[in-house]
């Protein structure tokens, strides 16, 4: 992965980690940084599993990639958000 590329997914990341938090109902106890770790995560992760499923490149915009990168990312923020209301 070239520089471009992770400059790219991390940009990515910090949007998909707000959408996923903004698909989560209620308020959630994690930071702004918590926020964009997981967004980074789930982008990096919904990339491999689109291109596992053949859905990763596609002409247009990736609906199906974004999709799982958001679903991935409100997964993370509703974990970490359960795992800081457990303490």
């Amino acid at each position: 992965m070239e520089i471009s590329g992770i400059i790219s997914a991390i940009v990515i990341g910090i949007i998909i980690g707000v959408l996923g938090r903004l698909v989560v109902p209620g308020r959630q106890r994690i930071g702004v940084l918590w926020t964009i770790l997981v967004g980074i995560v789930a982008a990096l992760l919904g990339a491999a599993i689109a291109a596992g499923l053949d859905v990763g490149d596609t002409d247009g915009v990736d609906w199906v990639e974004w999709l799982i990168q958001i679903g991935l990312a409100a997964l993370g923020v509703a974990a970490l958000d359960r795992a800081k209301a457990h303490r």
